[in-house]
């Protein structure tokens, strides 16, 4: 009998920070279910993301190509048609392919790009595929709506982001995607599938039914909490720096109760992952299943007083990153930084699929295989975004400084011996040895006894952006 086609299931959380599962040093169990899976995983230590914010990550992850390659430079831009996602580049139509959650990359609302069954749960994000969402809601909000709900949002007949965090946890977005995974997964039990599970949470706005869940004394703040840059660091840095301290304070305790009630929201899609996986092997396919574990960026969390991303800070660029083959039973952990930008190649080496060649990163399957792969040197990007944060009544510069540089693009690339530089088009430049400075408190960029690394790394940026087709000026 021919062995069945491996299935895949992927998890893809929203604004999921590494640190919070064991295997990352997390010190206390936030994520059991989690914890448990990296247990038996490929844990990659040091995964980075393309470009620090949801749309361009996903991109790039779901495509194999960078975010100015596909056009998703920004929050709001709908992935064209033209590029492959990863169920068009298996293109085997014995898979059964769902894609169950946030898309974040055009119409929320419609099964495309190679996914058959679709569940939404977003209404409220705009796109320029506008017309649908006059006409649709999401299928979340659909299901509100047949428990007794009356939408907050009348004018769609929709429900908003804040009003799904006050809801009980059996009428909660991650529970609806959890039910729906079990149903797809028992669905197609003797068939193979690809499901992505892309949950909102721990996204924003920090709330939800585990607000309370962990003691006070059980949060750490991050060593750089208290940190006020200088002028050696970049103007766009420090407006973000003010404008999250006048809405989220300034003190330790107050980032305490918000990291609080984040960590809640890693343990409740810790919940429903832990009863996916349960519902995988109760259905004996656990050892027919790929299952991956990932997120499209991290938060800051209070780390150099910021919170979210749009920042190239490690908290906002390196990512969980678990995957497990079928059969596998024990953790492996591979040390040497890998990008994003190889996911996409590497489920498609590890489906046995040939290499598509829109994909601009390499299958990491041979370090799934416990063979080499030599080191190289990540790069990430940053474009500016579509909302600009800063203090309106700022007295760090005028409207025109601001303005300029709140249109920054930035260009990076973190070495495999620990330094990494950041350099922009308007604004200072950065650069930063990991190894001593882990936590990227001292910008050395302007010392002159580094100048030779910021040469070296400036080279390696300029001949990526020529090898990837890149024009930004840095």
């Amino acid at each position: 009998m021919a062995k069945r086609a491996p299935n895949l299931l992927v998890f893809l959380p929203d604004q999921h920070r590494a640190d919070t599962l064991a295997c990352y040093g997390a010190r206390r169990a936030f994520a059991p279910n989690l914890d448990k899976f990296a247990s038996q995983s490929v844990v990659f230590q040091r995964a980075y993301v393309t470009q620090p914010i949801c749309a361009p990550s996903r991109s790039s992850l779901l495509t194999g190509t960078w975010p100015h390659q596909n056009g998703c430079t920004k929050n709001g831009e709908a992935l064209p048609a033209k590029f492959r996602c990863l169920p068009e580049m298996i293109g085997d139509s014995d898979y059964r392919t769902g894609y169950f959650g946030k898309w974040h990359l055009g119409d929320e609302l419609s099964a495309q790009h190679g996914f058959k069954e679709w569940m939404s749960i977003m209404d409220s994000y705009k796109t320029k595929t506008r017309w649908y969402r006059r006409k649709k809601i999401s299928s979340y909000s659909r299901f509100l709506r047949a428990r007794g709900l009356k939408p907050d949002v009348k004018k769609k007949g929709a429900f908003s982001l804040r009003f799904a965090t006050k809801l009980p946890l059996e009428l909660s977005k991650s529970k609806f995607l959890e039910t729906q995974a079990c149903d797809f997964m028992e669905r197609h039990r003797r068939e193979p599938f690809i499901l992505f599970v892309a949950f909102f949470e721990p996204h924003p706005p920090y709330h939800g039914p585990f607000d309370d869940t962990h003691p006070l004394e059980s949060v750490d703040v991050d060593p750089t909490v208290t940190q006020t840059f200088g002028e050696d660091m970049p103007l766009r840095y420090r407006l973000r720096q003010e404008f999250y301290e006048k809405r989220f304070g300034a003190s330790a305790e107050e980032y305490l109760s918000i990291k609080r009630r984040y960590l809640g929201l890693v343990t409740q899609m810790d919940q429903s992952i832990g009863a996916i996986l349960a519902k995988l092997d109760e259905l004996a396919l656990t050892n027919e299943t790929i299952v991956v574990h990932t997120s499209d960026h991290g938060d800051l969390m209070g780390a150099h007083r910021l919170f979210g991303k749009g920042v190239l800070f490690e908290p906002a660029t390196r990512v969980p990153f678990l995957l497990r083959l079928p059969d596998q039973h024990r953790a492996v952990s591979i040390s040497q930084p890998v990008s994003h930008i190889d996911f996409t190649p590497t489920i498609v080496d590890l489906m046995g699929k040939p290499q598509d060649a829109q994909c601009a990163g390499k299958s990491l399957a041979p370090l799934l295989r416990g063979q080499q792969l030599p080191p190289e040197t990540i790069f990430l990007e940053w474009a500016p975004a579509r909302r600009a944060k800063f203090k309106p009544e700022t007295n760090l510069a005028d409207a025109e400084q601001i303005q300029r540089v709140m249109r920054e693009s930035t260009r990076a690339a973190i070495s495999p011996d620990g330094w990494k530089l950041c350099l922009r088009d308007v604004d200072l430049n950065e650069l930063y040895n990991l190894n001593s400075d882990p936590h990227e408190t001292k910008n050395l960029f302007a010392r002159s006894e580094h100048q030779d690394e910021v040469a070296r790394l400036t080279g390696e940026i300029h001949r990526w952006q020529e090898k990837v087709g890149d024009t930004v000026k840095v």
